[in-house]
């Protein structure tokens, strides 16, 4: 019956997110493609996410302030998603690849 009373410790929801951010910090530094990429970058804002709401849940004196900040990394991660996802198709229509390794002409 311990498992059943895991979700009302912060300890799990730390755990979960500190695993979530280190799949997305290696999948980051191990993919090669760009989806690959921004995919590992939800990972990492979906990590800290959870830092927030379980910190607004078990600590914050008010509970507003986790749950602003969680919305504000929704809003950071859809325009992240909508502003890469152009970005990767313009790159791909002038290079016909979305591989990291083939972009070595990009300047910026």
């Amino acid at each position: 019956m311990e498992i059943l009373s895991l979700y009302n410790e912060l300890n799990t929801y730390l755990l979960i997110a500190a695993l979530l951010f280190g799949i997305g910090v290696y999948g980051l530094v191990t993919r090669r493609t760009l989806i690959g990429m921004l995919i590992a970058s939800e990972l990492i804002l979906a990590g800290a996410s959870i830092n927030f709401m379980a910190f607004n849940r078990f600590t914050a004196p008010d509970p507003i302030v986790g749950q602003i900040f969680t919305l504000f990394i929704m809003a950071i991660a859809a325009a992240e998603a909508a502003i890469g996802l152009s970005i990767v198709v313009a790159i791909y229509r002038n290079y016909k690849s979305i591989d990291a390794e083939d972009l070595v002409e990009l300047k910026g």
